[in-house]
């Protein structure tokens, strides 16, 4: 491709200082855009340590243009509007951009709807949001669901990150030009290695958001597993509040040796503990991709996971068991039979059956064609 466009990104979830993995699959997005494009990303978020009402950090991070705006969450009655004219003013700051790439709807799209409407630039969606599977979206606000539409209606493209994810999406009544892109998957990080376990090692990567990842159902297996195997560990990688997961342990009473709690992690610590493990388990009610998962595969371990979706439709069954949702005897009778049954995968070819789906280059390859179809 001859031509360096400039991208704008935003998004309604990025990592920041008051939440440094949130997001973090935008992220990997704006940085694998930016390995043949300009990418200016900014992000607005509330920051209630913050003394002054408004604080500005610019910084280029992996190859993108990062404008973080932190607001004082003194001025929440106020918020909308804030946040409005603050993007509007920071944007106006930017060099000419060709075209906006909007990641999670609402809210941020009424600012992209805003650039397209007064200022001709055009957008396309990349959205992750969960909640439009039924019956979640039916939390969604009749006034939020017209917004959403809107926003929709004037998209060039849309990009869920899986054909589950746009079907759901489609199904709620969002009409639009299609594109599925998945997320990406960083295989120069997540690549197998050599490695013997002492003992049967379980991970679990998540945000501990139990309504979604089902965290306790998860360890009222691992308590049951606890009754008839002491051979094994499980790896709980979540964020830094574990407090309500170490009373829930206690209250099961699982063995100290058979758990260990890990805070958040980069990609290259998440992909040490992959290496390093026999399987990785989604015990999750419902997923928009499963990211993990995928990453997990990328380093040559199998997953055991709840069917939610993002495994059949890439049909990855060869390396992972699919199971119904919250069914912990499935669950249980799937770790067991990993544990009795040691498999060598092969995992160079578990590698690159996620290399040719989800890496940079493919990623951004996809990005590129669309960015061009919009600019015509």
């Amino acid at each position: 491709m001859s031509k360096k466009l400039h991208i704008l990104f935003l998004s309604s979830w990025y990592p920041s200082r008051i939440f440094p993995t949130n997001g973090d699959f935008v992220q990997r997005h704006a940085e694998t855009v930016a390995s043949a494009h300009k990418v200016t990303l900014v992000h607005i978020v509330t920051d209630k340590y913050l003394e002054k009402s408004i604080e500005i950090k610019k910084e280029k991070i992996n190859n993108v243009d990062t404008i973080i705006v932190y607001v004082s969450e003194k001025l929440h009655l106020f918020k909308f509007f804030i946040f409005f004219k603050t993007y509007l003013k920071i944007i106006k700051q930017i060099e000419d951009f060709d075209l906006v790439h909007l990641n999670v709807i609402y809210p941020k799209g009424l600012i992209a709807l805003y650039l397209k409407i007064f200022k001709r630039k055009k957008y396309i969606i990349t959205e992750h949001w969960t909640e439009y599977q039924y019956p979640l979206n039916k939390s969604i606000g009749f006034l939020k669901k017209i917004l959403i539409k809107l926003i929709v209606n004037n998209a060039e493209y849309i990009c869920p990150i899986s054909n589950n994810l746009a079907n759901d999406m489609q199904k709620f009544g969002l009409k639009g030009n299609y594109n599925v892109v998945p997320n990406v998957v960083d295989t120069s990080i997540f690549f197998p290695i050599e490695t013997i376990n002492k003992i049967f090692t379980i991970v679990n990567v998540s945000n501990l958001f139990n309504k979604q990842k089902n965290i306790t159902g998860l360890l009222n297996v691992i308590e049951d597993l606890s009754k008839v195997r002491t051979d094994f560990m499980l790896k709980l990688v979540g964020n830094d509040d574990f407090k309500e997961i170490k009373s829930h342990i206690k209250k099961l009473k699982i063995p100290k040796q058979n758990i260990q709690l890990i805070e958040s992690q980069s990609q290259e610590g998440i992909a040490k503990i992959l290496q390093e493990a026999n399987v990785y388990v989604s015990f999750s009610n419902y997923e928009s991709f499963g990211l993990v998962m995928t990453e997990s595969i990328a380093v040559g371990t199998p997953v055991i996971s709840t069917n939610t979706g993002i495994l059949t439709e890439i049909d990855a069954t060869e390396f992972s068991t699919i199971i119904p949702i919250n069914n912990q005897e499935r669950l249980l009778k799937s770790i067991i039979h990993y544990m009795d049954n040691v498999k060598k995968y092969d995992s160079q070819k578990m590698h690159d059956f996620i290399k040719i789906k989800y890496s940079k280059t493919i990623i951004c390859k996809k990005f590129t064609e669309l960015y061009l179809k919009t600019l015509r």
